[in-house]
């Protein structure tokens, strides 16, 4: 099953709450694709929210690849994801940051992440994206974008050579992958490359 996200107006603008909610139950796969990118525009001392919750049970698995979310200088976000899985489910989700349209420095952006499996705690991250704060060489130093590939309840596989699209994958405690780039421009990333071979994997393997 696919189904595409469509805004049926501009956005983000100040004061816009956006919440998605996301339930899929049973032995089925859910694609969601993103027809536009999103654009958070300068809020005026305002601000904005963006939050999404997922619930996948009794086998679902979930795909979902995000078109890049571009925070323009002057704008406010608080971004939030939460997964909550049951044993036996999975997701894989592809996210793109954008930091400030081009030639812009971009505003402020604080996104956290935090991903269930059977009741364990698989991922929990917090991102302060606000502009001095991100420039730290342990964040996003002179890179502008964070292209991220995220699977939860099921792992990448490991990289077979420093050239392979897989590199530097980060292996979660749990069941549980983070692939990660940082990059001057969203096309700059390789993760197309990897997002396009774990769909092809899972084509090949049968899953639907």
């Amino acid at each position: 099953m696919r189904i595409a996200l469509i805004a049926a107006s501009a956005l983000l603008l100040a004061g816009d709450h956006v919440e998605i909610q996301v339930v899929v139950k049973g032995p089925v796969r859910l694609d969601i694709v993103e027809t536009a990118g999103t654009v958070a525009y300068a809020m005026r001392g305002g601000s904005a929210r963006w939050d999404v919750t997922v619930a996948l049970t009794e086998g679902a698995q979930l795909t979902w690849h995000g078109e890049p979310f571009v925070v323009a200088e002057g704008a406010d976000v608080t971004r939030s994801m939460e997964v909550v899985m049951e044993a036996g489910c999975s997701a894989a989700i592809r996210e793109s940051l954008v930091l400030g349209r081009h030639g812009e420095v971009g505003g402020t952006l604080c996104s956290s992440q935090r991903a269930w499996l059977d009741g364990e705690l698989l991922l929990a991250e917090d991102l302060d994206l606000t502009p001095g704060a991100r420039e730290g060489w342990a964040i996003l130093g002179t890179a502008r974008c964070l292209d991220s590939i995220t699977t939860l309840g099921r792992r990448l596989p490991e990289a077979k050579s420093p050239i392979d699209p897989t590199a530097g994958v980060l292996q979660l405690e749990g069941s549980g992958s983070v692939l990660r780039r940082l990059v001057g421009a969203q096309h700059e990333s390789d993760l197309a490359q990897s997002w396009a071979g774990l769909l092809e994997a899972d084509k090949i393997s049968g899953c639907s």
